[in-house]
């Protein structure tokens, strides 16, 4: 499957796993804390991205980005772009209510997967309803150097398995 990561004889599939893996394993305890308070409302937000926000856009995104033929009826389209509207809402609320970033104060490990989405979602040509706190935290990852090549590098698209990125 694709991202998968080798770690010596360690093979992990599934990008949230794989960025909690890297996370516990090369010292990113200021993306990812120890302490479990301080760990649980980053794996809410990332198991929320997995879960919810990337149901939200698949099927928009597989019409407006790949152009797949399976994903042209324009009722399906819709939907799938006002259910992704409503996604990015609950973002921009959580943004306003933190002020910073998607899990409070300070970036985190929620921040990538979350961040990512947040790009494929500016990328993807469709109506973007105004969320200023999505813009401003769009343009505060900007900043980072990593999210400037990872995340927003003018590509939306996710890579299809057999592709190098």
């Amino acid at each position: 499957m694709v991202p998968v990561l080798k770690d010596d004889e360690l093979v992990i599939w599934e990008s949230n796993s794989i960025l909690r893996y890297l996370a516990n394993a090369y010292g990113g305890e200021w993306l990812y804390p120890l302490h479990p308070q301080s760990r649980a409302p980053i794996d809410q937000w990332m198991d929320w991205q997995s879960t919810e926000l990337n149901t939200s856009w698949r099927y928009a995104f597989m019409s407006l980005v790949r152009h797949s033929p399976a994903h042209q009826d324009p009722r399906l389209l819709a939907a799938a772009c006002k259910g992704w509207s409503h996604t990015m809402s609950i973002i921009n609320q959580q943004l306003e209510k933190t002020g910073r970033y998607v899990a409070g104060r300070n970036v985190t490990l929620a921040d990538i997967p979350i961040g990512l989405a947040v790009n494929r979602w500016f990328e993807t040509p469709l109506d973007h309803p105004d969320y200023p706190a999505v813009r401003h935290y769009y343009e505060r990852l900007t900043e980072r150097h990593g999210y400037t090549v990872w995340g927003r590098n003018r590509h939306p698209v996710i890579l299809a398995r057999g592709q190098a990125g």
